[in-house]
């Protein structure tokens, strides 16, 4: 199989709008990189656990931040990670026929903790970089206490499966087109707002350039 190309197995072939999968490894980062929290999947005590958190990533491997204390980020367990775009409501001429247009990506495995010292600061490295550009060399880095009670998980990119949806409603050329009602699309866009200073800073304290160049740009 091309490196290029994702793998068609149980848990990621698609069964339902095939027309919207894809296999195309470049769709799975683009999804990736154009958010930064994702919801992981472990079943805890044999129940089911949903937990939002951040992410990063380089070419193989996603990592995921969480506490010690957390029981979702143990470690050893198959998991499931989603990642979610919306792009906007589809509002067709019935109700059957509405629908979302989005992007979506859900990536199985199972999550390995993270030990070594020199990967788990790397993967933290990523993590804020991959949320907020430039961050990790203007702020203080973690100390050992802190380090210690982080959890990073790791988790291979090697199984995903990723599903596009875009475009117009699709009764367009069906009997409810006689209608005569209004279909479309309504697009939903998320921009970052303009930085607000930590009020127990002195007055007209400087906002950083990387974090100030961001505010008015588009989001996801």
């Amino acid at each position: 199989m091309s490196a290029d190309r994702l793998p068609d197995t149980d848990l990621t072939r698609h069964r339902r709008l095939r027309e919207q999968g894809s296999l195309d490894r470049a769709d799975l980062e683009a999804i990736l990189d154009a958010g930064f929290v994702c919801h992981l999947g472990v079943v805890v005590e044999g129940r089911p656990l949903v937990v939002p958190t951040v992410y990063g990533r380089d070419g193989r491997q996603l990592y995921l931040h969480g506490s010690v204390a957390s029981r979702s980020l143990a470690g050893g367990a198959p998991v499931c990670v989603t990642v979610t775009h919306v792009d906007g409501l589809v509002l067709a001429r019935s109700v059957f026929e509405h629908g979302v247009n989005y992007r979506s990506a859900m990536i199985h495995g199972t999550a390995r903790k993270v030990t070594d010292p020199e990967e788990k600061l790397a993967g933290l490295r990523l993590l804020t970089e991959h949320s907020a550009p430039g961050q990790w060399t203007y702020a203080r880095r973690p100390d050992r206490k802190e380090l210690a009670a982080t959890t990073l998980l790791a988790l291979s990119l090697e199984e995903a499966s990723v599903k596009i949806r875009t475009g117009a409603p699709e009764d367009g050329e069906g009997p409810d087109a006689e209608l005569g009602l209004w279909a479309g699309v309504l697009p939903l866009t998320s921009v970052w707002g303009a930085p607000v200073t930590d009020p127990a800073l002195p007055p007209n304290h400087p906002v950083p350039e990387h974090v100030a160049r961001r505010g008015g740009t588009r989001h996801g």
